[in-house]
């Protein structure tokens, strides 16, 4: 016979019916020997479930299954009884049929009506919380689903709900945590109140334990030149940050792509797995260079072959500066149009005067310098150049008829023709007139005759004169007249280095300080004033600097009749001339010769006074 304790682990009799299923095996082998009091069979019943403990997960045997209840035998005295729905799916499906093994909950062995209460959900809860304190005494992972989005974080369901603070939902922080919501997730229990029913979990310390690990392997590879593998994590305005496994590297805009690009985004988004390769990596600080271009090869290679210096080619403006014009000739290849290169007869301001980004242009190959990665470009090569026509067109005399543009200090502009300037320098406005400001011969917007001095077509200078127009004077006084002839003139003006008069038919000479007297002239004005007629001699004549030197002493008496000479004595002078040695009394001697010699000039000085 087997004793009550050994059959304490038995749920339920394998036949007879309910009645007999609810009685003991032990209880019914003693009753086949011999017949029991009431008493006896009661104390024998207790004794063979005395191992069933209130709070204990229990299996049992499904009896009887109904519309809203389910009975089960836990091999109590009486069945437990349950609602159906703890038994349902999600469709709400109860499938569990009578001889069915189940867990339940035994939550009172005897409640005031006498029955046994179980629970299904409490037991499978009970089973969850036993799992999850397992995980996180040894530090295991679990598998749970995003069902929520709460405040400060993700609800989690594993098994038991539970919270992921945000901080904890990634390495990096997230915006959108809504964006997980349904996702399955691996998480680390790292907080735990059962009696709270309060579980605290967290994501980032799984993905960081996969990073170490994944990061011991990527570091191995980080050579530059390596090309691998990685997922676009994040974009910026200067870059993208791309996950190599376990570590990451940022991929300049500049290292994008070898043609123009305004924002990684025209090129990357986010998840994108692409092929980088590895430019640089500094093992101290764990930072990586990596290239997307460098997978293709450099277009810049080769580039004076395929664009020789005049060719002719179509390009497309990519950007405008204040001073010219950026055209792409292929992916990565761009060249400068600057703004002066633009038209032969346009006064460009902006490039946006004449191109937009985006436009077509054919440019020509102006210089092609592959080492500094530049091409200059011109438009207006593509057209015949005006300059060259104008070359052809006007020789040196030739009059033509222009309008003033513009005046400057030094000048005016004169069109004369689409975008053809010629400049009128100051000093070829008047033969004779001193032209402090071209505004004080032309206007602005005036049609005038000029001549033309000169024509530049490659520097594109084209030089007019307008008193070119009528006869140089200054060479018909070269002509008229000649050096050492004594012409009258009137003083114009007086200046401390000399005076100057006016000759004649606007042509002026200058009488200098030094050719007024023999006499010391400190100052010319002490000796004439403005307006004064005054003979003089010509001293030269420059038709070149039209510049005409006169005389005014040239015509006083000679010195001789003017003052007597003195004759000095020689001896003290011979005598220091031969032994270069001065006595005393030599100095007496000299001293006295000086008195000597300032007394005879002053006295013909005064008898002219």
């Amino acid at each position: 016979m087997e004793d009550a304790e050994g059959m304490s682990g038995k749920t339920a009799v394998e036949s007879g019916d309910a009645e007999q299923q609810a009685v003991p095996e032990a209880v019914i082998a003693f009753s086949d020997e011999e017949t029991l009091d009431d008493a006896t069979l009661l104390q024998l019943i207790d004794q063979s479930l005395q191992e069933l403990v209130e709070g204990e997960v229990v299996k049992g045997r499904v009896l009887e299954v109904s519309r809203d209840e389910v009975v089960v035998d836990i091999g109590y005295k009486s069945e437990g009884i349950m609602r159906s729905a703890e038994f349902a799916d999600k469709d709400g499906k109860v499938s569990i049929v009578p001889g069915d093994e189940v867990e339940v909950l035994l939550e009172r062995c005897e409640d005031k009506e006498g029955n046994v209460v179980v629970s299904r959900e409490k037991a499978e809860k009970m089973k969850v919380w036993g799992k999850i304190e397992d995980a996180y005494r040894s530090d295991e992972l679990i598998t749970g689903l995003v069902v929520d989005r709460v405040k400060g974080g993700l609800a989690v369901n594993i098994g038991v709900r539970a919270f992921l603070p945000g901080s904890q939902v990634d390495i990096r922080p997230m915006r959108n945590l809504e964006s997980m919501v349904n996702e399955e997730i691996l998480v680390k229990v790292i907080k735990l109140n059962k009696r709270r029913a309060n579980v605290v979990v967290s994501r980032k310390v799984v993905l960081e334990a996969e990073r170490a690990e994944e990061k011991k392997d990527t570091l191995k590879k980080l050579v530059a030149g390596n090309i691998l593998k990685g997922v676009v994590k994040n974009i910026t305005d200067y870059g993208a940050f791309v996950d190599l496994g376990g570590i990451d590297g940022l991929l300049h805009i500049t290292d994008m792509s070898w043609g123009r690009i305004s924002h990684p985004t025209e090129i990357l988004d986010i998840g994108d797995e692409i092929d980088v390769a590895v430019l640089n990596f500094d093992p101290e600080r764990e930072r990586v260079s990596l290239g997307y271009k460098q997978r293709m090869p450099d277009p810049w290679v080769g580039v004076c072959e395929k664009y020789p210096a005049g060719s002719r080619i179509p390009g497309k403006v990519v950007s405008l500066t204040n001073y010219g014009a950026f055209v792409e000739l292929e992916a990565g290849v761009e060249g400068l149009v600057h703004i002066s290169e633009m038209s032969w007869r346009k006064r460009i301001q902006h490039p946006s005067k004449v191109l937009d980004v985006g436009d077509e242009a054919d440019v020509v190959i102006l210089d092609v310098d592959e080492d500094s990665r530049r091409i200059s470009l011109g438009m207006k090569q593509t057209e015949p150049n005006p300059w060259r026509l104008i070359a052809d067109k006007y020789e040196e005399g030739n009059i033509i008829t222009g309008r003033v543009r513009n005046l400057t200090d030094f000048g005016a502009f004169v069109e004369v023709g689409e975008g053809i300037d010629g400049l009128i320098h100051i000093s070829d406005m008047s033969w004779t007139e001193r032209v402090e400001h071209p505004s004080e011969v032309l206007q602005k917007g005036e049609e005038v005759e000029v001549a033309v001095l000169s024509v530049d077509a490659e520097r594109q200078r084209l030089s007019l004169g307008l008193k070119q127009l009528g006869p140089n004077v200054w060479d018909e006084y070269a002509e008229e007249h000649e050096q050492g002839e004594v012409v009258e003139g009137t003083i114009t003006k007086l200046t401390n280095f000399g005076a100057f008069l006016d000759l004649g038919g606007g042509i002026e000479g200058l009488i200098h300080v030094s050719e007024i007297s023999d006499r010391h002239i400190k100052d010319p004005a002490d000796e004439f004033k403005v307006g004064d007629s005054l003979k003089v001699k010509i001293l030269k004549i420059d038709t070149e600097t039209k510049k005409i030197s006169l005389s005014a002493k040239e015509l006083e008496a000679p010195r001789a009749e003017r003052e007597p000479e003195i004759e000095t004595p020689s001896e003290p002078l011979t005598q220091y001339q031969q032994d270069g040695k001065v006595s005393l009394g030599d100095v007496v001697d000299l001293s006295g010769l000086g008195e000597l010699s300032s007394g005879g000039d002053e006295g013909p000085e005064e008898e002219e006074e």
